[in-house]
């Protein structure tokens, strides 16, 4: 059965409350191939990350909150989306969803 993040150009990654990674989409498994790629589903996410994106990422996993910023590395720029998962109303883990944007990126104000 296929799942819409599939094929979907940004990354998406899946962590359950104990931060153990449940789901890659094939970009995702692609951006980290050099850490494993797929072999890092059942691996700990919490482990995979430095600090201080480790502490916030715990913080996540105990308290649910989002979390959204841009980063900037080797000239490409990505937003970064994590947000607490949900399944039938109990709080699951995290999702984040990582795609790349322009530098100079439009904004616009609309009412």
């Amino acid at each position: 059965m296929s799942n819409w993040s599939d094929e979907f150009e940004g990354s998406v990654t899946v962590c359950n409350c104990d931060g153990i990674i449940t789901y890659m989409n094939q970009t995702s498994r692609n951006l980290f191939s050099k850490y494993g790629g797929a072999k890092l589903i059942g691996t700990s996410l919490i482990e995979c990350h430095p600090e201080p994106s480790r502490s916030k990422l715990i913080e996540m996993l105990k308290e649910p909150s989002t979390n959204i910023y841009t980063i900037e590395k080797k000239g490409v720029k990505k937003i970064i989306h994590q947000s607490p998962l949900y399944e039938k109303g109990v709080f699951s883990g995290v999702i984040e969803i990582s795609m790349e944007v322009p530098l100079d990126l439009p904004h616009f104000v609309r009412e």
